[in-house]
């Protein structure tokens, strides 16, 4: 079973009206925690997508415009991320999507791939998120409990010793930072070596 564990950067909190400012994504085992294939991209949106950027939303990532003019434009991105299931057989029943916020990202993934493209796909409709994993793995335990230690990625990482997500919020630093975060709340069964 393949997990793609992905993130992404927005210049909002709303899918209908902001835009996908960053992209990044890597394809692991979830057996063994081998690594597959990684990606990440900054895309390139038009100045009528970066008007509409939430203030609050850009002094988390810091993007600015300079950055994003220079980002790859959404058809190629576009292409890249089919390159990369296809070459690694992403399809449903064998790959699930792992993220912090699905209900955030995959919203914003429909951006690139509408769910009719992606139902044509046979891609996983799967999201798990690292917080539900958190919570069962803390309530198992008996002690603290989640809602007392809280359950953001870096909140959780603060229960294991990890360390927070490095900043600023970028795609690929939560990438990073969840394959830390789900390797100490779930492991890989068959851990070969150390997630890179």
């Amino acid at each position: 079973m393949l997990g793609i564990f992905l993130d992404t950067e927005t210049n909002g909190l709303n899918p209908f009206k902001h835009h996908v400012l960053e992209i990044a994504l890597a394809i692991v085992d979830v057996e063994t925690g081998l690594r597959r294939d990684t990606y990440t991209s900054v895309v390139q949106q038009p100045r009528s997508a970066w008007d509409s950027s939430d203030p609050e939303s850009l002094k988390v990532n810091r993007f600015t415009w300079d950055e994003v003019q220079k980002g790859r434009p959404i058809a190629e991105v576009t292409s890249a991320i089919l390159a990369i299931f296809d070459r690694n057989g992403i399809k449903r029943g064998e790959a699930v999507f792992i993220c912090q916020n699905p209900s955030f990202d995959r919203a914003f993934f429909s951006q690139f791939f509408p769910t009719e493209k992606q139902e044509s796909l046979k891609w996983p409709y799967h999201w798990l998120d690292l917080a539900s994993m958190y919570w069962s793995y803390a309530i198992r335990k008996g002690h603290p409990m989640p809602w007392s230690t809280g359950y953001s990625k870096d909140k959780i990482a603060a229960v294991f010793g990890l360390p927070p997500e490095q900043q600023p919020h970028r795609a690929m630093n939560g990438v990073e930072h969840l394959l830390l975060c789900y390797q100490a709340v779930v492991g890989f069964p068959q851990l070969h070596h150390e997630i890179p």
